[in-house]
Parts: structure tokens; C-alpha cells; sequence
């Protein structure tokens, strides 16, 4: 859960941001200021995930406050709030590194839309940050006990690593399992860190290794997606129907709030408790593959 802090000279504008954040399920504030003097102080104690960062303040104004705060290191994100309509101003905030825009008033929906995306994006960077300190500590360990050279050969491959992954997902012999493979395969080849590549681009390469260099790999790559949309859509509802059985599962537990947007697994445990049938709960099946990505590094990490 992303944790928040509160930059505003407004304190009705405080109220309703904290309120919405922590009443829609968001995440937790953990720190307000009433200025950018303040709200630099604040940030260096509570390390929030995310800033929400007024522009127009008293003292000094939202994009000197976001300039101090990367200049001291804080490396989450950031999002700017004011009433200016300048598109030159807004171009220069951006610039400046903020995520997003919201503007007053505040609007609830406008604000549940973009923290969500933000959030989500922040528990990835942090997700994926953990995993890089424990694979430097692994590697040090290994340096240190001198399994430093030890061959990339005989490290788990990814479907050794992927199938019990798969197996605690309650996917393991869905037909979308041999394309996420093959793309979690072509990924470790590519050396991919930080930037996911476009789903689009993941359909058609592994397309293209199903039917080459053919006029068919489009419509191929369309039904790489449908399958892998399919398996995704039934690991959220195995994972839903272990929630309303037993709520402190640990697979329920380790792999619902990792693997998909809580909102949307609870919608499911819902709809399944209703006995709606077969629903239309959306998920994100970039942030499903994202997040089996790292989740297979690190398992190839082990020994």
C-alpha cells in the first residue's frame, strides 16, 4: 500500500485529499505540510512513496519544493496541484519531473483515478527495488563463499522457475502459460531492468516464434493476447475463490495483492460470492506480466 504526504497552504484542501486517499483504500498519509519549507522536512521523516505538492504556496512554490526534494535525494513520485491553465507552466512542471496534474478543485474521481495509477506504478519501483538489494545481496553472498563464476547455464531456467509460480496461480495447463513463457523467455534474453516493454510488441514476438515471418503473426498475435487475457482473468478468480474460502491463505495472501489491484480481486470475491457468473472485473495484464517478470528473476536467483 503507497504511502502519501500532503504539500498545501489549504488546509480544506489537506482534508479532502487525506480523506479521499485513505477513504477510497488508496494508501495511508503519512505526513502534511502547509508549505514547501515544511513539507521538505516532513518528507525527509515520514519517506512517503508519493508526493502531492501544491503549486502556488506562500513561502516558495510547488516546483521549488519538488527541486529541494530531488536535490536530497527523494526519489518517488510526484504530483503537482493547482488551478493554472498555463500549457507552457504545466509543459515546464513536467518537465521538471512530476507524474501527473490535478487540478482544483479537487475533484474525488479525477483523484482516485490518477493516485491509482501512480500508486500502482510506485509499488512496482519499490517492489522492483527490493528485489534488486536482495539479488546484490545473493550476489555477494556468492562472491563470498565463491560461486562467483558460476555459470548462467545452471541457474533455473524460466520455466522451471514459472511452473510453480503457475501451479499457485491455478493456471498451470492454461493455454496462455506457453505464451507468458515464451515472452518471460524472450525478456530474460533481452535483459530488460525498467522499461516494461509495450504489450502489443510482447504479442507479436512471441507470435512471430509460433508462425515466423508470416502475414498471419497480427492475427496470431491477437490470439496470444485472448489467451493470455483468459489466464490471467482465471488465476484472479482461483485466487478470489481461496479468499472467500479461507481469508488467511498464504498463497492468497503472498500472490492477490501482488499480482492484481486489491479493488479488483475484491470485486471478484464478489462477484463470485453473488454467483454473478462469469463477470467483467478488469485487470491490468501489464502489471500481471511486470510483476511475474521480477518475480521469475528472482527466482532464477536461487539456488
Amino acid at each position: 500500500m503507497a504511502s502519501y504526504c500532503i504539500i498545501d497552504d489549504d488546509p480544506a484542501v489537506r482534508a479532502m485529499l487525506e480523506q479521499i486517499i485513505e477513504g477510497s483504500g488508496l494508501g495511508e498519509v503519512v505526513g502534511t505540510a502547509r508549505g514547501g519549507e515544511e513539507g521538505v522536512r516532513v518528507v525527509a521523516e515520514t519517506s512517503p512513496d508519493i508526493v502531492l505538492i501544491d503549486w502556488l504556496m506562500p513561502d516558495q512554490d510547488g516546483l521549488e519544493t519538488l527541486e529541494r526534494l530531488r536535490s536530497q535525494g527523494f526519489g518517488g513520485a510526484c504530483i503537482m496541484i493547482s488551478q493554472i491553465e498555463d500549457q507552457e507552466m504545466v509543459g515546464e512542471a513536467y518537465r521538471s519531473g512530476i507524474e501527473f496534474f490535478l487540478r482544483k478543485p479537487i475533484n474525488r474521481i479525477e483523484v482516485e483515478s490518477v493516485l491509482s495509477k501512480v500508486s500502482e506504478h510506485a509499488e512496482l519501483s519499490r517492489y522492483l527495488k527490493e528485489l534488486r538489494t536482495s539479488l546484490s545481496r545473493l550476489e555477494g553472498f556468492g562472491r563470498t563463499a565463491g560461486r562467483s563464476d558460476t555459470p548462467a547455464a545452471k541457474r533455473r531456467g524460466a520455466a522451471e522457475v514459472l511452473r510453480p509460480i503457475y501451479m499457485n496461480l491455478g493456471i498451470l495447463g492454461e493455454a496462455g502459460c506457453v505464451d507468458m513463457t515464451t515472452i518471460m523467455e524472450g525478456l530474460i534474453r533481452r535483459g530488460v531492468s525498467s522499461d516494461f516493454p509495450p504489450l502489443r510488441q510482447l504479442y507479436e514476438e512471441a507470435a512471430a516464434l509460433r508462425v515466423g515471418q508470416r502475414r498471419d503473426i497480427e492475427r496470431e498475435a491477437k490470439a496470444v493476447e485472448q489467451r493470455i487475457r483468459r489466464t490471467v482473468s482465471a488465476a484472479l478468480t482461483h485466487l478470489a475463490s481461496i479468499g472467500l474460502t479461507d481469508y488467511g491463505n498464504p498463497k492468497f495472501e503472498h500472490y492477490a495483492p501482488l499480482y492484481f489491484d486489491f479493488e479488483d480481486v475484491r470485486a471478484k470475491m464478489k462477484e463470485i460470492d453473488e454467483a454473478h457468473g462469469e463477470g467483467r472485473t478488469k485487470v491490468s495484464i501489464k502489471k500481471f506480466l511486470q510483476v511475474m517478470y521480477l518475480d521469475m528473476q528472482d527466482g532464477m536467483e536461487r539456488d
